[in-house]
């Protein structure tokens, strides 16, 4: 992974020209946060810190890439609507039991999940900044559902869904069930208040230019 970013690091000074600079330099630290300190490690471990890793990508990575890449500014395929239920979906699927066991288990399953995490995120974000006030603060809204709709189910479920960590939680002290609880707790509050947060500041923006033009 560290050769990668190297890697990734020369593709952004080259093409440094095409970027927003500021975006591209928050997209690579936060890259560097998630998959080279032990923050990455840990979230082999603890599902408490793989779901906060997912959540990162989705609301803080994918719009710090469709900023640096100017994603907005392109005419992608498909409606606001269509693209909310994609980037849910995506997201709900690859913490499906079956598929997120797969993901931790295979090097080429994870980087899939990933990057459809990022990409489908990413996309959506675009969707949003290019959409009316209205649209936009919906569609926000109905993620924040969804994100919350998989918080709850995490939290209230009656055991423990996820193999991969049935091993690996007790060195910290916290039986899986336990771990996943408190993973659904972050999911279904602080994570969904980021879109809350979002809707309420889009909306806030609008009525401040509808007040500014009458």
């Amino acid at each position: 992974m560290l050769a990668a970013l190297i890697a990734l690091a020369i593709g952004l000074y080259l093409y440094r020209g095409a970027l927003r600079r500021g975006p591209a330099i928050g997209a690579f630290a936060c890259l560097i946060l998630i998959y080279v300190t032990p923050f990455c490690a840990l979230g082999s471990a603890l599902f408490t810190i793989r779901i906060v890793h997912d959540v990162i990508l989705a609301a803080v990575l994918a719009p710090l890439v469709m900023g640096a890449v100017r994603l907005e500014r392109v005419e992608i395929p498909g409606s606001l609507a269509m693209w909310t239920a994609v980037h849910a979906l995506t997201f709900w699927l690859w913490h499906a039991p079956s598929l997120y066991e797969a993901a931790m288990s295979s090097d080429a399953v994870f980087w899939v999940m990933q990057f459809t995490i990022v990409g489908t995120a990413a996309i959506w974000w675009s969707k949003v900044l290019r959409s009316p006030a209205p649209a936009a603060a919906t569609a926000l809204l109905a993620t924040m559902v969804a994100m919350g709709a998989l918080g709850a189910l995490l939290t209230f479920a009656g055991r423990a869904f996820y193999a991969p960590h049935w091993l690996t939680t007790q060195v910290w002290g916290l039986s899986p069930i336990e771990d996943q609880q408190i993973a659904g707790i972050i999911m279904w509050a602080p994570a969904s208040l980021v879109y809350l947060l979002a809707a309420l500041v889009i909306i806030y923006r609008s009525l401040a230019s509808d007040r500014a033009s009458a």
